[in-house]
């Protein structure tokens, strides 16, 4: 998987579950749609744990990352992978950094360039509607072997870009029916590769100061400058 696609993927999963981010217990599946968009306008912030499987489909090779993410309006991401090795996502008003510890790399993006996906642009801009980028399903043809084999008990739902990007052609969302907090997420790419991820700890408005989405490269670090485009 490409640097960039890690990347946009990492953050399209931090965009959804934002949407998710408080509780909607009681609430039909129907009817979530249009609380996910009134959860991001109003949510602040969040931070959680993570567990996240990268599969690819061609091999069959799953990757197993864990760590924390935060979230801070407007639109800034830290996203910290503790395991199997340490590597920094920061998403910050201008400049998007991938720090990678171990082999001294920093990637340096601009925000709009790296996110050229008009989907996960107009989420960052705070200007999405799910149900107008979205097809959003509560049922389909196969959804209860999604829910069986996937779905964990979980309310799932199925999203659909109404203009499907390489990086995110499918998504499934598993909402805890007791509690309606968001749990897993599953993005599919064009290739048909997964990107799982697992929530826990959830917490929304804690305070989280400013700095945590800005990076300045430890010195010594090489710094790959994609700010001009790809």
């Amino acid at each position: 998987m490409s640097r960039k696609y890690f990347v946009t993927w990492s953050l399209a999963v931090c965009l959804v579950l934002a949407g998710f981010g408080q509780g909607v217990a009681g609430i039909a599946a129907e009817d979530m749609p249009d609380l996910i968009q009134q959860r991001y306008e109003s949510l602040k912030t969040f931070r959680c744990d993570f567990v996240q499987e990268l599969t690819n489909v061609a091999s069959g090779d799953v990757e197993r990352r864990q760590g924390r993410i935060w979230f801070r309006q407007p639109s800034q991401v830290r996203w910290e992978t503790i395991e199997p090795e340490k590597e920094l996502l920061v998403l910050g008003p201008a400049y998007a950094w991938d720090y990678i510890e171990a082999d001294g790399v920093a990637i340096k993006y601009g925000v709009e360039a790296l996110l050229d996906s008009k989907t996960v642009l107009r989420f960052i801009s705070g200007r999405a509607n799910l149900k107008e980028d979205f097809v959003v399903k509560t049922e389909w043809q196969g959804a209860d072997d999604v829910r069986q084999r996937w779905g964990k008990g979980f309310t799932v739902l199925q999203l659909i870009p109404k203009e499907p990007e390489p990086g995110m052609v499918l998504a499934y969302v598993g909402v805890e029916p007791s509690t309606g907090l968001l749990r897993q997420i599953m993005i599919v790419d064009f290739y048909g590769n997964g990107n799982e991820v697992r929530l826990s700890n959830v917490e929304q408005d804690v305070p989280l100061a400013a700095d945590m989405f800005t990076f300045t490269p430890p010195e010594g670090t090489h710094v790959e400058d994609n700010t001009r485009g790809f």
